[in-house]
């Protein structure tokens, strides 16, 4: 992770804590959940939001009454909605995409799930969807959520990323690792 990723995501992680803990405290986590979501929808949809906090121009004044407009009129949780203003107060709001991040990985783990990635170089059938997924499940503890994709480089097998681990047993990287003996040896 390059440096001003991971001050980003540091920021966002101190933030994020201290929403999740103020919604569990309050037993509204899924309020909660409804309101990242929606603030993740809207930042997709809307180049002008996307600006909005990532745009050094606009002042403290303008972004706060800005993003607290916005909250408002998306009827945004009221813990997420004063953490926004008060990010804007901070010039922090760079940060909300992140938030978003950090905030849903803390619901899942709350809740027991883990999201995998798996690149695979043709789709998987519903089947063997069902069948890495308990796999996976049994062998993390927690109850995996698959984000496959396709990336037909890899020739053939599976790339699989679960948090920190990675599992690659793709043709592509075999190949690689062949043509490496190969040059060790001659």
């Amino acid at each position: 992770m390059s440096e001003p990723a991971s001050i980003s995501t540091g920021i966002a992680m101190r933030y994020a804590t201290a929403i999740f803990e103020i919604a569990k405290e309050n037993n509204d986590l899924a309020g909660l959940e409804t309101g990242i979501n929606d603030l993740a929808a809207a930042l997709g949809e809307s180049a002008d939001l996307r600006d909005l906090i990532a745009s050094p121009l606009i002042s403290r004044a303008e972004q706060e009454s800005a993003i607290s407009a916005v909250a408002d009129k998306m009827d945004l949780h009221a813990i997420l909605r004063n953490t926004l203003a008060l990010m804007a107060q901070k010039r922090r709001l760079f940060v909300v995409p992140q938030l978003v991040q950090v905030l849903r990985n803390m619901l899942a783990d709350e809740r027991g799930e883990v999201t995998a990635d798996v690149a695979s170089a043709k789709a998987l059938t519903k089947t063997q969807l069902e069948k890495l997924s308990k796999t996976l499940s049994e062998r993390v503890g927690k109850t995996v959520t698959i984000n496959a994709t396709v990336d037909e480089s890899l020739i053939g097998g599976l790339v699989v990323k679960v948090g920190s681990k990675m599992i690659d047993s793709s043709i592509r990287s075999k190949l690689n690792s062949l043509q490496n003996a190969m040059k060790e040896v001659g």
